[in-house]
């Protein structure tokens, strides 16, 4: 299994054709067929069914793309960082974060004066929570900014945040009018919620439930920003975590705070086995000052509070508390 053959492959599935792939390597079509052909015989099974000059990926061919372009996208970090030392340059930061932090977070921390990393090339990867724990144990991330849970051996939290996830209405909604949206008026209404039971979407049912809430239908997404734009769409109304609701706000989408406590959790993390640089010691402290400055309940907790927060989220679950009126 060769270089040349792993890049004409993932050069195929990025373009769709074998022709388009030959002009983004500077190959011909011919000889990106016979790396093609080649990596199939050395792998035992097709990666392309051919329909012409046409090809589509197979199953198979999904599957190992994924590991593909993550060994190639190795290798181009080994080539960049080659270069850099080539050149007297200091090794990038490498963050790792949800979605939801790397948009609405992360970049208000990263525009902080006075700090260590302002000099430094940053390179910044949105994943899914076990994603962003995943490249911080392997070392691909120096620095990763996930929810809850985080009980993962190898990795040191240094704190944990809190605040009060919000609802999210159409300007033109009658619940925009309100300084505090009452959970139970969401019934009958359609709710834009997100997709992972393991992480906010167990707490978001069992408060609709609490509030006898039964929505007249769901849409279900993975990307809180999915959320907003789906709610000024007007295809319905959301409750979600404050972050993206505060970070990116969106015209003609009102965020209010709701009548009871459903409270988002996210933490910082590093890599246990590595001393942090003094750049990414920076970000984590500027991390807790946006969310400060952003979130208008956040709270700060200790990383030991870790498994009391957890207890919390998967324990018996008690119902939300109501939030007295301002």
């Amino acid at each position: 299994m060769e270089l040349r053959q792993l890049e004409a492959f993932a050069a195929v599935m990025s373009t769709g054709s074998i022709t388009a792939a030959g002009r983004l390597l500077g190959r011909s079509q011919p000889a990106i067929s016979r790396l093609i052909q080649e990596l199939e015989a050395e792998i035992g099974y097709a990666l392309f069914a051919r329909s012409g000059p046409r090809v589509t990926p197979t199953e198979q061919g999904f599957l190992l793309y994924e590991d593909v372009e993550h060994a190639l996208n190795g290798l181009q970090q080994i080539r960049s960082r080659a270069d850099e030392i080539a050149r007297g340059e200091v090794r990038p930061l490498h963050l790792a974060a949800t979605s939801a932090l790397a948009a609405g977070l992360l970049p208000a921390a990263l525009a902080l004066p006075g700090l260590a990393h302002d000099a430094a090339q940053i390179q910044l990867r949105s994943a899914s929570p076990e994603q962003v724990v995943h490249a911080v144990l392997t070392g691909a991330a120096d620095l990763g900014v996930t929810s809850l849970p985080l009980e993962h051996r190898g990795i040191t939290v240094h704190w944990i945040g809190e605040a009060a996830c919000v609802a999210a209405v159409r300007l033109d909604d009658p619940l925009a009018a309100a300084d505090r949206v009452p959970l139970a008026a969401c019934q009958g209404r359609r709710i834009i919620t997100m997709q992972n039971p393991y992480r906010l979407r167990r707490r978001l049912d069992q408060a609709f439930a609490q509030a006898g809430v039964t929505p007249a239908g769901l849409i279900e997404t993975n990307s809180s920003l999915n959320a907003l734009t789906a709610v000024r769409a007007g295809l319905g109304l959301s409750v979600l975590e404050p972050v993206t609701a505060y970070g990116m706000p969106l015209a003609d989408v009102a965020v209010r705070p709701i009548d009871v406590n459903i409270p988002f959790f996210f933490g910082v993390i590093t890599r246990q086995a590595k001393e942090p640089s003094p750049a990414a010691l920076a970000l984590v402290d500027a991390l807790a000052q946006a969310a400060r400055e952003l979130l208008p309940d956040f709270v700060l907790r200790e990383a030991s509070e870790h498994a009391i927060v957890l207890q919390t989220l998967y324990g018996d679950l008690p119902a939300p508390k109501e939030i007295p009126p301002t």
